[in-house]
Parts: structure tokens; C-alpha cells; sequence
């Protein structure tokens, strides 16, 4: 494929895109860019929000991480499941009893300002650095295979993918981000599909044969029983539903999404129908990991990194038509993370930072806010792109949850203690508390098979980084005798 045609391809992506931007942007408020105005059909948001979950981190590194890991990624897809009924059952009903529109502001309520400062900025952190890495591994296939023929720096293809990426939400928010969803999750499941197809016509097989040969090859293990290694299927199914419920039920972005439904019964029969549907997308992303592999092997092909993989065959050694059907899966993967995130993070800024929703300002000064703040994030978001490049040393899913079992566990730690104790606590010390437990997870990680009797701590870090925030809180509880004279 010629760069050029790949540059076409995504302009003309890119176009559709601001079609549906100026159909749901029109006379929108700050409603309508953070709520939606709550009219969000709930099937919709559930058949995007598959895009906005997988991103195009799961469109390329997990079926090249099927190299290293087999199907072991299975197990925490399982989790998954685990993790967001715990989100429709426990947390969805608890943000639509307060009519949250930051589901932070809950922190506010239950412990105090400081709580509350320091939940929003554990999610801006998680929040810019999973982004980053999501749009790093779209934005270095775009530099590998168009840009650097060109001669263009990385640095202009990072500028060009985030200013797309702002022009599109930058008046609709979240109305226009549930709809462009939508046509990203269908295009990304379809080029999935395709590439399966393609690489079956190309191994000479039938789609049931190479369906029968995944499940028949070492690949298709998803049960690691070694309790040592990261891949045991128990810390697998732990860590998985602990991640879906911080990455999803504590996480602005997702959270917003369904914040918009019309009603709790409408959000949770998102929640419900995304999941399931969401386990059966998983499995086919790690069937077409063995289906590169076997290609891969066939014809003698190699790559530095197995994020590579899925490029490096789609675009180099299949068919034009595989190709421009990649192109427009990994786009359609790439933008609903993006987007989400720029939204998202405007949000939460303004509500839980600035306290824009507080200050007896016009829509009209919330607005211009509103944008400069939009603008600020979309900077801030290249910067770290930037930075990324230069330390990419692994599978970017990898390298995902690790940070996010640093920088989600204090989230865990806070809403869990503040579900599920009556205690009040001593406010102004939790933002001591929620920096020491990632410090602490960080040095029993490092140290973990010395100290462990060779236990290798893996994902289920987010556990354990909860646990310590929820034990260092229990330390911080007032006496009774002094939260009764406070409530008198």
C-alpha cells in the first residue's frame, strides 16, 4: 500500500467523522457536552462502548501478544464479566441515586474536599497516561507507514491526529462521541472479521479449518496453573475484575457514557449487553493473534515488537483491499479511545478541579472555559505521546495495566471504603495515603519474588494497591466521639 492511499483513507474516515459531528453538535450546551442532555439510546452506547473498550490497543497488541501469553489473556476477559456486573449492581445505581454528572463529586460528599481533589486527580493521571499509550501504537503505525515516507517528524503526526481528534468533540462532547462510537466499533469488528478471512484464503483453509487448527495449537492455552508466573489464571480472573470495575465503574470517560442514558434501567441494560458481547469480541481479537502467528511462520516474517504483527502483515504482505480494511479498523479502534479521553478529562477538569458547576458563571463563560481547557488537555495529551516513543519496551497492553494498577488502586481503595464502612476520616491527610500505596506497590513489585517466597506480582497490583489505600484510610478513622461532635 502506497502512504498516500493510507493518507486518503483517513482523511475520508475523517470527513464521515465531522458529518456526524455537525448533525449532534448543533445548538449544544454544556448539558449536552457532558450528560448528553440524557437522551442517549442505551443500546447504543453498549455497541460503542465495545469500541471504546478494546481501543487500538486490543486491535494490535492482543493478538500479537498471543506470541508471549497464548490465551491466558482470556481468563481477565472472564474477570471482565465479573467486574461490570459488580458496576451495575453496585455503582451505576449509587451515581444515578446522587445524579452525578462527575462521579468523583461522590468523594465530596462522603469524606471531604481533599478526598475528593485527590480521586479526580488519580483519574486525570490514569486517564492521560492510558490515552497516551493508546493513541502512541496508532499514531507509530501511521509514522512507520506513511509519514516516515514522506519525511515527516513524529512530532507533526502527533499535532495532526490530536487536532482531528479536537475539531470532532470540541462543541458535542459526549452526544457526538456515542454516535461516532457507534461507526468505529462496527468498521473495527468488520476489519477483524475481514482479516480472518483474507489470511484463510491465504493459508489455503477453510474458515473452520483455521478455526479448528487455533484451538488444536499450543496458542489456544488459557489456563496458566503455575501460581509463580503473571499469567495465573486465578491473579488472570482477580486482576481482570478489579480492572473493569476501576477502569471502567470508577473511570469518568466510561462512566459518562452512561451517565447519559435516559434512566438507571437503561444504563444497566447497556452495561449488561456490552459485557457479554464484549467476552465474544475478546476471543476473536486472540484467535486472529494465532492466525497472524501461523501466517507469520508460513511465510518466514519477523518483527521487533509483536505490536507490530498485525501491521506488518495486513499492510506489507497481504492484499491491497487487507490492507485498506486495517487501516480503516485500526482508525476506527483509535478514535473512540481518544476521543472519550479528551472529553473526559475536560470533564472531570471542569467539574472537580475548577468547580465550574459552583461558581455562579454565564453558559457562556462555562463554554469558553469549557474550550480552553478542551485545548489544554489536547496538549498536554501530545506531549506524552511524545514522551512514550521513546520508552516503548513493551507490549503497549502490557505496560496498560501496569500503570493502571498504580494509579486506579488509591480510586479502589477510596470508593470501596466509602461503600462499604460508615467511617468518616481525617480528610486532609488521604492525599498522603493515596501517594504511598502506589510508592509502597512499587517496591514490593520490584522486590516481590525476594520477599514472596517467588511470587511474581502481575495485574492483581491494583488489588493489592486498593487494599493498602483502604488499610491506610482505616487508619485515619476519627474516634466516633469526634465524628458526633462534628455532625453536632
Amino acid at each position: 500500500m502506497s502512504p498516500t492511499l493510507i493518507a486518503t483513507i483517513v482523511s475520508t474516515y475523517f470527513l464521515v467523522l465531522l458529518v456526524i459531528t455537525y448533525f449532534t453538535s448543533r445548538n449544544a450546551t454544556n448539558h449536552t457536552f457532558f450528560l448528553g442532555n440524557k437522551k442517549s439510546p442505551w443500546y447504543v452506547i453498549a455497541f460503542g462502548m465495545i469500541g471504546a473498550s478494546l481501543s487500538g490497543v486490543t486491535f494490535m497488541s492482543v493478538p500479537g501478544n498471543v506470541l508471549n501469553t497464548q490465551f491466558t489473556y482470556m481468563m481477565m476477559v472472564v474477570g471482565f464479566l465479573a467486574g461490570y456486573i459488580v458496576i451495575a449492581t453496585i455503582l451505576m445505581p449509587l451515581y444515578y441515586r446522587l445524579n452525578l454528572t462527575s462521579i468523583y463529586s461522590y468523594l465530596e460528599g462522603r469524606f471531604g474536599n481533599s478526598t475528593y481533589k485527590t480521586g479526580a486527580s488519580f483519574f486525570l493521571l490514569s486517564r492521560i497516561i492510558g490515552a497516551s499509550l493508546r493513541m502512541f501504537i496508532v499514531v507509530n503505525v501511521l509514522q512507520i507507514f506513511v509519514f516516515d515516507a514522506w519525511n515527516i517528524p513524529f512530532f507533526v503526526t502527533i499535532i495532526i491526529f490530536i487536532l482531528s481528534i479536537l475539531i470532532y468533540t470540541f462543541k458535542g462532547g459526549i452526544k457526538t462521541i456515542i454516535w461516532t462510537d457507534t461507526l468505529q466499533t462496527t468498521f473495527m469488528l468488520l476489519a477483524v472479521v475481514l482479516s480472518i478471512v483474507f489470511i484463510s484464503k491465504e493459508l489455503h483453509l477453510s474458515l473452520g479449518g483455521l478455526i479448528a487448527k487455533v484451538f488444536q495449537s499450543d496458542y489456544s492455552k488459557i489456563f496458566e496453573t503455575d501460581w509463580s508466573s503473571k499469567q495465573f489464571f486465578l491473579k488472570q480472573f482477580f486482576s481482570g475484575a478489579f480492572i473493569a470495575i476501576t477502569m471502567t465503574g470508577l473511570d469518568q470517560e466510561m462512566m459518562q457514557k452512561n451517565l447519559s442514558c435516559r434512566s438507571l434501567k437503561d444504563a444497566q441494560k447497556n452495561m449488561f449487553t456490552f459485557s457479554v458481547v464484549l467476552v465474544f469480541v475478546n476471543l476473536m481479537f486472540l484467535m486472529l493473534g494465532a492466525i497472524l502467528i501461523f501466517y507469520s511462520n508460513s511465510r518466514g516474517i519477523s518483527v521487533a515488537h509483536t505490536d507490530d504483527l498485525f501491521p506488518t502483515i495486513a499492510i506489507k504482505n497481504l492484499t491491497p483491499i487487507a490492507g485498506i480494511i486495517f487501516i480503516i479498523g485500526l482508525i476506527s479502534a483509535a478514535y473512540p479511545s481518544a476521543d472519550g479521553a479528551l472529553t473526559s478529562l475536560t470533564t472531570s477538569f471542569c467539574i472537580d478541579i475548577l468547580g465550574l458547576n459552583k461558581f455562579g458563571f454565564t453558559e457562556e463563560k462555562k463554554i469558553k472555559i469549557r474550550y480552553a481547557v478542551h485545548i489544554l488537555f489536547a496538549v498536554i495529551l501530545m506531549a506524552c505521546i511524545f514522551v512514550i516513543r521513546s520508552i516503548n519496551d513493551e507490549a503497549i497492553i502490557q505496560k496498560l495495566y501496569k500503570i493502571a494498577g498504580y494509579t486506579y488502586g488509591p480510586l479502589l481503595g477510596l470508593y470501596s471504603f466509602g461503600m462499604f464502612t460508615k467511617w468518616q476520616v481525617k480528610d486532609k491527610w488521604i492525599p498522603l495515603v493515596a501517594l504511598a500505596s502506589p510508592i509502597l506497590c512499587y517496591f514490593l513489585s520490584v522486590y516481590s519474588t525476594q520477599l514472596l517466597w517467588g511470587y511474581n506480582i502481575g495485574f492483581e497490583l491494583i488489588i493489592l494497591n486498593g487494599g493498602l489505600t483502604f488499610f491506610g484510610l482505616w487508619l485515619l478513622r476519627k474516634p466516633r466521639t469526634e465524628v458526633l461532635s462534628t455532625n453536632n
